[in-house]
């Protein structure tokens, strides 16, 4: 087959992976020199833990497996298996990480309850206060910065995958794509995987489709000095992740509501390491439009002063700043949506903030259902 790839972000780039993975050759166009969107404005987790039982913890735990085997054949991507620890400073968190344990596959998402002496032998950096941890032994994490490139150019090693930066897509009909060059691509299907941009081309093909966008922002730190050996949460995580959902989530609700500024931006804290060692640092959660086109500073400042805490040190010195916007599918229980936008054409878009970790799964997913 011949497949025409609209969108160079992860969800597109997993799909062209899948597509040359089956035999196929592939046409890649995306309407930017390189990706800029949700697909490098992330934390690069592959982000098992928090996932609703069901569908999307399945497709997260798969897309992990075939993270780890795309990690090992393409190094560039920065694949680390060094899984998660949310750290828990009261007790109604404390409850909270105890009723996840009781999940029917807490043992296949390798949760486990650490003790504060345990939390600083997995991650000596951790120096705050703390009851403990809920570790996540199947969380993991990519180079978001540098996976894509890597996977292109593992895919032109192919010789069946050509890539068109600065091509957008004006029409796409029986599986052929009219870029705003002027070239036509012709193929045996379509995947139109647009990210968060859903007007122009998407609009007219879907025009009420059941996605929504959501903006956060983020910030980066240089080098740490020393290893952050996991990924790091605070339990403000559990607040925002289907998995934790249940009565000591209420409580915790009621009992310890967030501080004003992180109620206000629907913050989490969540923590990564970079190869080069800063830390990844985030986010905030806005979901009514239009977005402001600036980023404001106190959720910096709350983020920074929790992420202190925990560490039981100051920061490094802060070095980027950025906000960034995803689509996240409104369709209850679905992972994704996945429509047929016209004849020989099909939209894969809305992953929320799961794309960094689901796209791998989503892409085979698709693979199979169009009988790739």
């Amino acid at each position: 087959m011949r497949v025409i790839v609209v969108g160079a972000g992860v969800l597109g780039t997993m799909h062209a992976w899948e597509a040359v993975r089956r035999g196929h050759e592939v046409v890649h166009l995306e309407r930017e020199a390189e990706a800029r969107g949700a697909s490098v404005r992330n934390f690069g987790l592959v982000w098992v833990g928090g996932r609703a039982p069901g569908a999307e913890a399945r497709t997260a735990l798969r897309a992990r497996e075939l993270w780890e085997g795309i990690g090992g054949r393409v190094p560039g991507v920065g694949f680390r298996a060094g899984g998660s620890l949310t750290v828990v400073r009261n007790e109604e968190e404390r409850a909270v990480a105890e009723q996840a344990l009781e999940l029917p596959d807490a043992a296949e998402r390798g949760l486990e309850w650490l003790e504060p002496d345990r939390v600083r032998a997995a991650n000596p950096a951790l120096r705050g206060q703390m009851l403990g941890a809920l570790r996540c032994g199947r969380d993991a994490a990519v180079e978001s910065r540098a996976a894509l490139p890597a996977l292109r150019a593992e895919l032109e090693r192919s010789g069946r995958y050509t890539c068109l930066p600065g091509r957008q897509a004006r029409s796409a009909d029986r599986g052929r794509v009219r870029d705003d060059h002027g070239g036509e691509h012709t193929g045996d299907a379509v995947v139109l995987a647009t990210g968060a941009a859903l007007s122009g081309l998407v609009r007219e093909l879907v025009p009420d489709l059941p996605v929504r966008r959501v903006r956060l922002q983020m910030m980066q730190t240089g080098p740490l000095g020393e290893a952050l050996t996991t990924a790091v949460a605070d339990a403000d995580s559990f607040r925002y992740y289907p998995a934790y959902a249940g009565s000591a989530l209420e409580a915790l609700r009621t009992e310890r509501p967030q501080p004003p500024a992180a109620e206000a931006e629907r913050m989490q804290l969540l923590m990564v390491q970079r190869l080069d060692g800063g830390l990844t640092i985030g986010d905030t959660h806005e979901y009514e439009e239009p977005f402001a086109f600036d980023v404001r500073e106190a959720p910096y400042d709350h983020l920074a002063r929790t992420a202190e805490e925990l560490l039981g040190r100051p920061l490094p010195r802060v070095e980027r700043r950025w906000a960034g916007v995803y689509a996240q599918c409104t369709e209850p229980g679905r992972v994704v949506h996945r429509s047929q936008a016209a004849e020989g054409v099909w939209l894969v878009t809305g992953p929320g903030g799961r794309g960094m970790t689901c796209a791998p799964a989503i892409a085979e997913d698709t693979a199979d259902e169009l009988g790739w």
